[in-house]
């Protein structure tokens, strides 16, 4: 049903690429991050929720992109699509695709943990299952969110008491939104990185219930006790110093390594992600009664040994993208204006215009 190509996944018999890493005529996208939103393609479809997200990284492609609602079945070639909840972020789906008697389905990134930003995981049962693997290894067990968001606004309000303004990194598309939704608007201002305004603007145009902010080029003159939400690029920049007396804070699955927070250099590393961790890795395979998985984005070996071990027909396959790009350099400790992670990319960047990230996935290995 679907083959690894140069450009991504193929589908043959409906003449498709899911996420494909390079243009094609007609792709089916999970999201829209960078690493699975590919510039230049003749057609798109996307999950209804997403569909603004995905026209407004896309610039002068944004009117091929076609949505359908979660759930909803389309014929593409004689083969069955439906795109239903991955709990990443706003609008990203699995790719469930029936042909010949078969399913098959394509995770993207997903989450399993409840998130007030974006519609919930759903386990869709397959024969087939390609499972990301961004944390594919056993240290990765998220805390309890709810004790997170909570000592983010502890972090928070003691910066605050001290007259010190408070930077809180997390990408611009996705976490920056997780991120306001947790953000308690009773201990002072919410200001808003650049890249990250219009981002929110869609998410709240999309009903998602986020705290008042203000553009911080516009508030930085008053920003004393306030908290900056700000993708990691701004990290160590003109722009952030700017802000005079300063505390900074990254949230991010790999904040739960000591290692990466020091060489992150932030004083504080939330350990919130919007992949799954492993255990939920795990549970999710099982969910979807597969018994054959193919294993992308990430520790693949890991994850295939132990599905292996397990009775479970189970390989790794390549893919030109390993995770976000930002999630990498936090752990070659890398970062600042003059490599911005894939999910804090303008519209005007195309990814094949990027390095590709592979080699940085070797270097981390």
């Amino acid at each position: 049903m679907l083959r690894v190509t140069d450009r991504g996944l193929y589908c043959e018999a409906g003449d498709f690429h899911v996420d494909p890493w390079r243009p094609v005529p007609r792709a089916v996208v999970t999201h829209a991050h960078g690493d699975h939103l590919a510039w230049g393609c003749g057609a798109y479809l996307v999950a209804a929720p997403g569909q603004a997200l995905a026209r407004e990284r896309l610039g002068q492609y944004g009117d091929r992109v076609e949505a359908i609602a979660y759930g909803e079945r389309r014929t593409i070639g004689g083969v069955v699509v439906s795109l239903h909840p991955a709990g990443h972020i706003l609008g990203s789906a699995q790719v469930r695709i029936e042909h010949g008697g078969e399913v098959w389905v394509v995770s993207g990134d997903y989450k399993t943990a409840p998130d007030p930003t974006c519609a919930p995981w759903e386990p869709v049962r397959c024969h087939l299952f390609v499972t990301e693997s961004t944390f594919g290894l056993p240290i990765y067990r998220w805390p309890d969110e709810r004790r997170v968001v909570h000592d983010i606004n502890a972090w928070w309000a003691a910066n605050a008491a001290a007259g010190v303004t408070s930077l809180l990194f997390g990408y611009a598309l996705g976490k920056a939104q997780r991120l306001l939704a947790g953000l308690d608007p009773s201990i002072g201002p919410i200001l808003l990185h650049g890249a990250a305004v219009r981002m929110t603007e869609l998410y709240r145009e999309a009903g998602i219930a986020l705290p008042p902010t203000t553009h911080a080029t516009v508030a930085r003159g008053s920003a004393q006790g306030a908290v900056v939400v700000a993708p990691p690029s701004a990290e160590n920049t003109t722009w952030a110093r700017r802000f005079g007396a300063t505390a900074s804070a990254f949230a991010s699955g790999w904040m739960l390594v000591r290692g990466a927070r020091r060489r992150r250099g932030v004083a504080r590393g939330f350990p919130l992600s919007d992949h799954v961790d492993w255990p939920s890795l795990l549970t999710a395979i099982e969910a979807t009664g597969a018994e054959r998985v193919w294993v992308t984005h990430g520790f693949t070996g890991p994850v295939v040994r132990w599905l292996t071990e397990r009775g479970l027909d189970a390989r790794a396959i390549p893919t030109r993208w390993e995770g976000e790009r930002d999630d990498v350099a936090v752990m070659e400790g890398e970062g600042g204006e003059a490599g911005p992670g894939l999910d804090d990319a303008s519209p005007d960047a195309q990814p094949d215009a990027r390095p590709d990230a592979s080699s940085d996935i070797e270097a981390r290995a």
